[in-house]
């Protein structure tokens, strides 16, 4: 970030984002555009307004002095020259504790309208939200309005409505006023018109609102009567409110909304008079107000939303927010972040305490004195395990919590404010002690995750980053042999039947392969399940754990060797791309191979996706870690709302929908995810990256792809990625394809529709693969194996499908193989497990296949020798669970059908690193 780039997040930010969460939720209410414009423009007039109000009165303060002065700096002017007259204005100035920085105090109702209306700008000029939305007469609130023709000459109205109301409020706000000050405003309404002449309406009419209140505000300022004038507006107002209200009933039908936001208007002029007049008075309290105070605590909010939290969240998986292919630190989301809440804590919350009067500024340090201790407290104790969170700040399972976390959590908020209250009230200056030390204490474990991502990204750029940026090309024998080995990450095998019922078209792409209906996965996350699949029955949980006097990872990375050593010791040209949790680290470690020059290693992910949306979803982040950071430490009866299904109150514009993805309900979205983008793009391209070779070889590849894992909303039939989706017309016709044999999935939430999609996406896309091998003559002579590390849950609603607090369905990966010219699809309900992939791999082509680690046969004869033992935990983090064995966990054993509950056994209700075996029962 350049300095440029921080002085704007620090000053304009903070204003666009209280924009943007404002117009959010108050459309999420109204559901107008149009009406929303109204009321961001009420709410932010009215939370400006002591600021107005001060500014008007430093500026007036300013008028009188110079007025007063203006006949003795006229006389020194008149009677002196050359230094002697300065030194003449600066002793008189002196004398009448004058400043010549002074003047530019007239100019603070400037100076503060200025970043506010920057902001306005860039929000509602790239609004997406009001493109073709109309709104009364104005046909097009994206638009210049254009509501006046003249001949061939169109005139946009609205601008010159805004100016004549600005000229309006400045001939009477500038009554009494030198020329200077009037001219100034008169070439700021001019200014204002040509600039925002052509701009879309919806921002001209905000911009029209805001100055319609400062002349309201201006009439009671300068007017003698203003009870009068106030009555001619209301009437006058409620006539083209009425007038209004008609047109939206008769265009939007929003009779009721029109009608309440008259009442509230109402409502709100009173309120306005009153404050104008000084009869709404402020109590004080016995402590006097102290900066110390106020700034410790906002400097301590900062800290902890804008630092602490976002480099925590970072530090526990740094190289999930690295973008390999186009390398930007990750540390920049915390320094953007930090400034963020600086901007809002610290830089606008002190302009606000600064033009608030004294009396004020107590309650001001009460309530940053009060929300830091509900933040911290919040951030400690609440909300410390909501799941998987994704590079975008997504909760797998959305953010859930049980009934009473909500009542516990209050319980601790009261206790909070009456403790601090009483600090506050009887042992005032322990107050900013206590922030002082709890800003260096959390500032300190931000330094500490600061210090954990920096060693992290720097092992990244250590690596031999060609391997990472390098277009790899995958070559298939037509005359050899050719085994392809595909993990996609949690894709589900008992989605299978119904993807063969809804497009019978896919029957003949996978001719050949065998349909494992009946497959269990040693775990339901990755570093669970990965091992046995890529190295087999040696790398399961339970023996993995019996070797405890290495690191998991050591064994993790050998379970990913064992094949592609295995091959290429037997003459195989080896290919490995995107190993899972290589180094256990998220962007897989390469360097595991580099002992085997042969072998070529290659990361996929992301290498087929635009830089351009890799720029959008870091730009999303910088906004959004600062929201993470509110979320986390705000109470939990809020935290849904500032969460918003992972959007973070983010509005429709083409920074989020280019790498975001915002649905509205199962069948409608706008934008695209980047994480489902760029696995998905890599499907895409296989076609285009894979050559075809003549030459008398063998060919084996070992790649991983994750677009089942990061699902998002296609476009039906085709399950395509678009823009903007409507799935209504073909949902509604086509719901009888979720049930097969009397079985029905359930669709009732985004998470269960994204992932039926994202996995029918994926079969679509391996579908033209297979089309392209055939047409190059490779198809009959390759072995494809495609399987999964593990399933996913909640598909069916069925109790013989629940497995204690889980679903057996997060055991149930996918596994389908083509053996060499092989023809038909066949479903087979052998009992397997994903640990039988080595011996399907190797079989009838390597003789007496050993590990080329451990010295012992690769073959399946474990899975019939006993029951197979499957790791009942959700230590997923591979950095974390990383200790010579995995951390202590139930145990289930299951045997024949895994698909029903009563296979499968507790044998370890306690948590173990081994369960009791067989042998030792």
């Amino acid at each position: 970030m350049s300095f440029l780039e921080i002085l704007d997040t620090l000053l304009l930010k903070p204003l666009y984002l209280l924009f943007e969460i404002i117009y959010v939720m108050a459309n999420k209410v109204i559901g107008n555009p149009g009406l929303s414009i109204i009321v961001l423009s009420l709410f932010m007039n009215f939370l400006v307004l002591p600021l107005y109000m001060r500014a008007d009165k430093i500026q007036e303060e300013e008028h009188a002095l110079e007025k007063k002065l203006q006949r003795g700096v006229e006389h020194i002017k008149k009677t002196f020259s050359g230094d002697e007259r300065m030194m003449m204005l600066q002793t008189y100035y002196r004398q009448n504790n004058y400043k010549p920085v002074y003047v530019l105090r007239s100019a603070v109702s400037l100076f503060l309208q200025i970043p506010f209306f920057i902001a306005a700008y860039r929000f509602l000029s790239g609004l997406q939200l009001l493109n073709g939305v109309s709104f009364g007469p104005i046909a097009d609130l994206g638009r210049a309005d254009g509501m006046v023709q003249l001949g061939g000459l169109t005139i946009n109205l609205l601008p010159v409505i805004m100016t004549a109301v600005n000229l309006i409020s400045c001939v009477i706000f500038t009554k009494g006023s030198p020329l200077k000050a009037k001219l100034q405003l008169y070439i700021m309404a001019l200014f204002f018109l040509v600039f925002l002449y052509s701009s879309p309406a919806g921002l001209v009419f905000y911009w029209t609102l805001n100055n319609v209140f400062s002349l309201v505000k201006t009439i009671f300022y300068k007017l003698k009567n203003p009870g009068k004038v106030l009555s001619v507006i209301c009437s006058a107002g409620g006539i083209l409110l009425a007038v209004f209200s008609l047109l939206l009933y008769r265009t939007l039908m929003l009779k009721k909304a029109a009608f309440l936001l008259g009442i509230a208007v109402c409502l709100e002029l009173p309120l306005l008079y009153s404050i104008a007049k000084g009869r709404i008075k402020w109590k004080g309290t016995q402590n006097a107000a102290s900066k110390k105070v106020f700034f410790s605590g906002g400097i301590f909010l900062a800290v902890l939303t804008g630092a602490l939290i976002p480099s925590a969240v970072i530090e526990a998986a740094p190289l999930d927010f690295v973008e390999i292919t186009d390398f930007y630190n990750p540390l920049w989301f915390v320094v953007s972040s930090f400034c963020l809440a600086l901007g809002v804590f610290v830089v606008w919350a002190g302009v606000f305490y600064h033009l608030v009067k004294p009396a004020v500024r107590k309650y001001f340090d009460g309530v940053v004195w009060i929300l830091s201790g509900i933040f911290g407290a919040d951030y400690m104790f609440f909300g410390r395990d909501m799941g998987v969170i994704s590079a975008q700040l997504e909760f797998e399972k959305g953010l859930v919590f049980a009934g009473m976390d909500h009542l516990k959590n209050l319980a601790v908020i009261a206790a909070v404010i009456l403790i601090l209250y009483v600090i506050y009230k009887y042992r005032i200056k322990l107050v900013s002690e206590v922030l002082v030390v709890g800003t260096l204490a959390i500032f300190c474990m931000t330094a500490v995750n600061v210090a954990g991502i920096t060693t992290d990204v720097n092992n990244v750029k250590e690596r031999n980053l060609e391997d990472y940026m390098t277009v790899p090309r995958l070559t298939l024998s037509k005359t050899g042999k050719n085994v392809i080995v595909l993990m996609l990450d949690k894709a589900i095998g008992e989605y299978i039947p119904y993807f063969m019922q809804e497009k019978p078209e896919l029957e003949e792409q996978f001719s050949g392969f065998t349909y494992y209906a009946n497959t269990v996965s040693f775990g339901a996350y990755t570093n669970f399940g990965t091992p046995a699949l890529f190295g087999g029955y040696e790398y399961t949980p339970v023996e993995m754990n019996k070797r405890n006097e290495e690191k998991m990872v050591t064994k993790h990375n050998e379970a990913l060797k064992v094949m592609p050593v295995l091959f290429d010791q037997n003459g195989y040209e080896v290919t490995v791309c995107d190993p899972p949790y290589a180094g256990y680290k998220w962007i897989p470690d390469l360097s595991i191979y580099n002992e085997y020059p042969e072998i070529q290693k290659y990361v996929l992910t992301g290498k087929f996706t635009e830089n351009y949306t890799n720029r959008q979803k870091i730009e999303n982040n910088h906004r959004n870690f600062f929201c993470y950071g509110i979320l986390k430490s705000a109470p939990l009866c809020l935290q849904r709302t500032i969460y918003d299904y992972g959007r973070y109150n983010q509005a429709e514009s083409k920074v989020s929908t280019e790498s975001k993805q915002v649905a509205t309900g199962l069948f409608h979205s706008v934008g695209v995810a980047a994480a489902f983008m760029d696995n998905y793009n890599v499907l895409e391209a296989l076609p285009s990256i894979t050559d075809t070779v003549d030459e008398d070889k063998n060919t084996f590849l070992m790649m991983s792809n994750a677009t089942p894992h990061d699902t998002m909303l296609l476009q039906e039939p085709d399950y395509v990625p678009a823009q903007e989706v409507d799935n209504t017309e073909y949902e509604k016709n086509h719901q009888g394809r979720f049930t097969v044999n009397g079985r029905t999935l359930r669709m009732e939430t985004n998470i269960q529709m994204t992932s039926y999609q994202a996995n029918m996406a994926t079969i679509i896309q391996l579908g033209k693969w297979f089309d392209y091998m055939r047409e190059e003559g490779v198809y009959e002579n390759t072995r494809i194996i495609l399987v999964a590390d593990h399933g996913r849950s909640t598909l069916y609603e069925e109790d013989e499908h629940r497995l204690g607090e889980s679903d057996i369905l997060s055991y149930y990966p996918l596994l389908m193989m083509k053996d060499f010219g092989s023809s038909g699809f066949v479903t087979s309900e052998e009992f397997m497990t994903n640990g039988d992939v080595p011996t399907l791999a190797t079989k009838d082509i390597i003789e007496n296949p050993i590990n080329p680690f451990t010295g012992k046969t690769i073959d399946n004869s474990e899975k019939t020798a006993h029951d197979q033992y499957i790791i009942f935990s959700d230590k997923f983090n591979a950095e974390e669970n990383n200790g010579t064995t995995y951390l202590p966990a139930k145990w289930y054993s299951v045997h024949d059908d895994m698909r029903v509950a009563d296979n499968w056994k507790l044998i370890s209700g306690e948590e173990v690193v081994l369960p009791p075996m067989e042998d030792e029962k």
